[in-house]
């Protein structure tokens, strides 16, 4: 207090600076296909690339399965003698006797055929580091084929599931009751194939979600 008047002092303000936090948006490029979302990050190329080496690894399982399916089919093929009521009877079952079978065997093919070819496009863009899936047309395009080739395995599972009775088309022109006995190796090996021909049904089906999962996470609505 001074000469009877009061006086007041103002704290000094105090200046707190903050780092800047830089948060940096997905760029954002606009294609024909419309807007896609780029990686700008680490982490998001991370993912990225994580995401594009499930895609082959699934890619390599399905051509594993597929080929396996085929493989065994085309080698079911056996010859045997039977006996009945003393007599010694020659059978014989091959795969090309079912169109069942025949069915199946063309469409694993179709499905090898179609894995190792998105195996080899997959594997040559993981090498030069660009994106499996390019465009959103791409997506679309990979995502009707795996839902397409899932469907016809399973239809050609269950068409030679229907067929192993094998009394009406097992043995070629011998309907001959519990036939798998002296054509177990027949038998043994269809059943191997059509097996993986389910679980490729599975495989195709899981990368058609993944198709899924890719077109949801990575692109804007135009």
């Amino acid at each position: 207090m001074m000469n009877g008047q009061k006086t007041t002092t103002t704290p000094p303000d105090v200046g707190i600076q903050m780092p800047e936090t830089k948060l940096s948006a997905p760029e954002i490029i606009t294609t024909s296909d419309g807007p896609i979302m780029t990686c700008t990050t680490r982490a998001d190329h991370q993912v990225r690339r994580r995401s594009d080496m499930a895609h082959a690894l699934l890619r390599l399982i399905c051509l594993f399965s597929s080929s396996i399916a085929l493989a065994f089919m085309i080698t079911s093929e056996q010859s045997a003698n039977i006996s009945i009521y003393g007599f010694s009877l020659p059978v014989s079952s091959k795969w090309s006797y079912s169109p069942s079978f025949e069915y199946l065997v063309g469409i694993s093919a179709a499905a090898a055929a179609h894995s190792l070819l998105q195996l080899l496009l997959s594997v040559v863009k993981l090498v030069k580091r660009t994106p499996v899936i390019p465009s959103r047309s791409h997506a679309w395009l990979i995502f009707a084929g795996d839902q397409a080739f899932a469907y016809a395995m399973m239809s050609a599972g269950s068409a030679a599931s229907g067929v192993t009775n094998l009394n009406r088309t097992g043995i070629h022109h011998s309907p001959l009751p519990n036939f798998c006995k002296p054509l177990h190796r027949f038998c043994d090996r269809v059943a191997v194939s059509i097996t993986f021909t389910f679980f490729s049904c599975f495989l195709f089906a899981t990368s058609a979600v993944l198709d899924v999962i890719w077109l949801s996470k990575n692109w804007i609505p135009s």
